[in-house]
């Protein structure tokens, strides 16, 4: 048996108990506000840029997850489907599509924008995180202190994404995400920023849910499709939330 295989098991596993001991409070917080803005007529979006994107699609249209996370996409830079694949990571650098992409989507004041970047120094979250902001939409960042503290800004007013966030939320990682190491080997492998961003966005998911429901709204969440019913219970209540909702069209 590989010993690395157990290796980065503990390494994930110790870097989910760090972000449970660092982060509870934090995520809390950022759900308790999420939810006022709910009840006040607001609605939620997410975004993040080529593999920061992965985290984002795993609690839109989710069985199990709230309907109400609507994705902000950008062309480009929504996955990894641009060929060739490295065109994503320079489209994620380019200054002014941020705006272009806030500019160009529903987002309003009393709205919510979750803001997924582990460096946080591109320009694209970081100046949509930016624009959000500044009009009135309430921004949770995601992102990696460490690593976001080691390198510099790739925006031209130098800033980042902690820089334009109301709450930041830390997925812990080091610099350069990756967590094993093995003679031979140059460098550091395996990353682990996909793991522990998503455990983050679902454990927000499950609070933004239970503040809700102590605000007297019962939240819509997706029963799996696979399940008998389960396509008859999402139908009715996605028809219910449509003015919230906007993966549909």
């Amino acid at each position: 048996m590989s010993k690395l295989t157990n290796h980065y098991y503990d390494e994930i596993i110790a870097l989910l108990q760090k972000v449970r001991d660092t982060q509870i409070d934090t995520i809390d917080e950022a759900a308790k506000t999420i939810a006022q803005k709910v009840k006040d007529g607001g609605r939620i979006f997410a975004f993040g840029a080529s593999h920061s994107s992965l985290p984002v699609q795993d609690i839109v249209y989710r069985a199990g997850g709230l309907m109400l996370i609507n994705p902000l996409y950008g062309p480009g830079i929504e996955a990894l489907t641009t060929r060739p694949t490295t065109l994503g990571s320079q489209m994620e650098q380019m200054p002014g599509y941020g705006k272009v992409l806030f500019d160009n989507s529903p987002l309003k004041e009393g709205d919510v924008l979750i803001c997924v970047s582990v460096s946080g120094r591109n320009a694209v979250p970081v100046e949509l995180a930016r624009e959000a902001r500044a009009n009135g939409v309430f921004v949770v960042g995601l992102t990696s202190s460490k690593y976001t503290d080691a390198v510099t800004s790739r925006v031209p007013d130098g800033t980042k994404l902690k820089d334009h966030a109301d709450i930041l939320l830390d997925n812990q990682v080091d610099a350069g995400d990756a967590v094993l190491t093995l003679e031979g080997v140059p460098q550091k492998f395996t990353p682990a920023s996909g793991v522990t961003s998503t455990a983050i966005l679902h454990s927000l998911s499950a609070a933004i849910i239970e503040n809700l429901l102590e605000l007297g709204i019962s939240a819509p969440v997706f029963l799996a499709a696979n399940l008998d019913g389960g396509a008859e219970w999402n139908a009715k209540h996605m028809a219910e939330n449509k003015d919230r909702i906007f993966y549909l069209n």
